[in-house]
């Protein structure tokens, strides 16, 4: 990679010395914000979400279905569901294929009763979470014996009813019915019971529990508190859906953007591919239902203001597993999905795909601007294939940024290898992936200060502090690595002319059924909470700015991992007119220095910050302390073109200075 001086326009790292006896008052330590001098403008995708269904991060997560294994599809048929029997009840339960729903999830339940309340419950995911007076919606496909009485249960491990209803008036031909219930009180773990009350036979296909609440009361929706945490990001962007379940272990499972639209109940499910990755972790019942598709995520992206970053497989496996290859004179099926996805989002509805798109209830295009070829591809073989796909998708569509892989690290082999390879084929924006100690992280904030200013853009788009090793089950959401992240931070803000796209991943984990950690956002079936790492990320989402400012540093060395101190960044937001700073002190002592603002006529002497620090680097959040690491604001008062501030130690600082030119 060609090597070039910073710019002056991007602002210079800085650190500090400490001494035994801590920090003092040092007139010679200054930070000079020159506003007068606006360098690159920072890309509004510079701060977003990257979303895989890792975790139980879809099913059993965002996606708000609470019944598991709905239709029946999975490896085992019942997986999730148990037989009931009250009382002297008889009967049988069986899976069949025969005259099914329809053809794409051919399998159904029979349930055949005796005497008494016999039928089935199912376990949701770890339980299913329901609230107090709230209503939810039972449905199910059905057919059967006409007068055979059927009721729906909500019902505690122990056995409690929280809430039921009646179902009736069966047909012999396939057709929905629907009952609401409300629970008497809060439950975490419930389960649902559906009984036949007498005897006869009935038929039953995608089973379903749904929240009367869903986000924005959206049918087939998701999960409203889950949302609400992306929405107070304020995300440039939501990359989905992964990730390693876009190529799959092999290429018969990798993901196919066409099966997840259309009725929920004709989309084919797949087996996950994390279900059983990590030998610590397994999950056997883990599989994708697909009833969060690409419809629901371009949704969620509109929802929430965000550019939709879709990747596609690129006609290979994951790499860590089969390395399943398409041959190039197969790829076209690969390309055309590419093109297809494209029409869907952005077509007319006279167009093939645009007209799918209206049918969902959506005749306005998406505007989809960005799109990713490949996840975490690398070698020769992902260049070839990739070659394959920009040259037609530009021909087609000159004004998409198409996103290319560096693969799995950010410096090994495969990593020199693929950069000179992308910048010849003039990529727009090349995705680069690290997950690592912190001290990589606190050492890394000046990465890009020597990357070629006019070579690909660059997408940080997975990075995670890990406080342990990759992969370990013992990594925690602790401080240290978000401050280390933060620190990592300021590097991608200040070289904001490079790095246009940057996301913390993965996103949402499940408390009792996840597979790898650190996340950003933990849940359990009823409340969540953000992490530290979330809150650095929402701080920089949402005191972005618009334009870097330099910062001129005296009395002050730079900070490394064996050398605690600051690190530093600045902006300019055209709107308000305001200078944000953004500072990382890694040191244990606060650290004093002047502020001086040049190039503007006032600043204010009334100003913001916040300030987001720990008492301890291993401090973490919790469902039972979601607020021990959180933001605290409060009002700048001695502000002004130039004043002195003590950035307190182990902390990251915004400040926010109401400028006048």
């Amino acid at each position: 990679m060609k090597q070039v001086m910073v710019r002056g326009c991007v602002a210079v790292f800085v650190g500090a010395f400490l001494c035994s006896a801590g920090q003092t008052a040092d007139s010679s330590r200054r930070l000079v914000i020159r506003a007068d001098r606006p360098g690159a403008t920072i890309s509004p995708t510079m701060y977003g979400v990257f979303f895989e269904d890792i975790n139980f991060g879809a099913d059993g997560g965002l996606y708000a279905e609470l019944v598991k294994n709905r239709s029946f599809e999975f490896t085992s048929p019942l997986m999730g569901w148990s037989e009931v029997k009250q009382g002297m009840a008889t009967g049988s339960a069986r899976v069949l294929d025969r005259g099914p729903l329809n053809d794409h999830n051919p399998h159904y339940l029979r349930l055949n009763a005796g005497w008494g309340g016999y039928g089935v419950a199912n376990e949701g995911f770890a339980g299913i979470g329901v609230r107090q007076g709230e209503e939810y919606v039972f449905s199910a496909f059905a057919r059967g014996d006409k007068e055979i009485p059927m009721r729906v249960e909500l019902v505690t491990a122990g056995g409690k009813v929280l809430a039921q209803a009646k179902l009736a008036d069966f047909g012999s031909q396939w057709s929905r019915k629907s009952a609401t219930l409300r629970p008497s009180v809060t439950e975490p773990r419930a389960r649902l019971q559906v009984l036949a009350t007498a005897p006869g036979v009935v038929d039953l296909d995608m089973v379903s529990l749904f929240p009367k609440k869903t986000w924005k009361n959206h049918p087939n929706g998701l999960r409203p508190d889950l949302v609400q945490w992306l929405a107070d990001l304020k995300p440039g962007f939501v990359r989905f859906p992964g990730g390693c379940i876009v190529e799959g272990r092999y290429l018969s499972t990798r993901y196919q953007w066409k099966n997840t639209i259309g009725k929920p109940e004709e989309r084919q499910g797949i087996i996950n591919r994390w279900n059983d990755e990590f030998k610590h972790r397994p999950a056997p019942d883990y599989f994708q239902s697909f009833g969060l598709g690409f419809y629901e995520y371009f949704l969620l992206c509109e929802d929430i203001s965000a550019e939709p970053l879709p990747i596609l497989n690129c006609g290979m496996a994951c790499q860590f597993n089969s390395g399943e290859l398409v041959p190039l004179e197969q790829l076209g099926l690969f390309i055309q999905d590419a093109l297809d996805l494209i029409e869907f989002a952005n077509g007319a509805t006279t167009t093939t795909w645009g007209a799918k798109r209206a049918g969902m209830g959506h005749p306005k295009p998406f505007n989809l601007k960005l799109l990713g070829v490949g996840n975490e591809q690398w070698g020769p073989q992902y260049i070839e294939r990739y070659e394959r796909f920009a040259r037609v998708l530009k021909e087609r569509y000159p004004k998409i940024k198409l996103v290319s892989s560096a693969g799995p690290s950010p410096d090994d082999e495969r990593f020199q290898f693929l950069w000179p390879q992308l910048r010849e084929l003039n990529a727009d924006i090349v995705d680069e992936h690290c997950y690592a100690n912190p001290d990589w992280f606190f050492d890394n904030a000046r990465r890009y200060d020597s990357y070629d200013r006019t070579g690909p853009k660059v997408f940080m788009g997975e990075y995670a502090a890990q406080s342990v090793k990759t992969v370990s089950p013992e990594n925690r959401n602790n401080w240290q690595c978000a401050l280390s992240e933060a620190a990592f931070m300021t590097g991608l803000e200040r070289n904001a002319d490079v790095v246009v796209m940057s996301s913390y991943a993965p996103l949402f984990a499940h408390e009792d059924r996840w597979q790898w950690r650190p996340d950003l956002i933990w849940c359990d079936n009823l409340t969540s909470y953000g992490t530290p790492n979330y809150y650095v990320q929402q701080l920089f989402s949402r005191h972005r700015g618009d334009l870097v400012l330099p910062v001129e540093v005296t009395g002050l060395p730079p900070a490394t991992s064996q050398q605690p101190g600051l690190y530093v960044t600045a902006s300019r937001a055209i709107r308000s007119g305001d200078i944000i700073l953004k500072v990382v002190n890694s040191a244990a002592q606060p650290i004093a220095s002047d502020i001086q603002i040049e190039g503007v006529k006032e600043v204010s002497r009334r100003g913001t910050a916040i300030v987001l620090t720990a008492d301890r680097l291993t401090d973490e959040n919790s469902i039972a302390a979601p607020k021990t690491v959180a933001p605290v604001a409060s009002t700048l008062r001695e502000a002004g073109k130039a004043f002195r501030h003590s950035f307190g130690p182990y902390s990251l600082t915004v400040l926010r200075l109401k400028a006048r030119d």
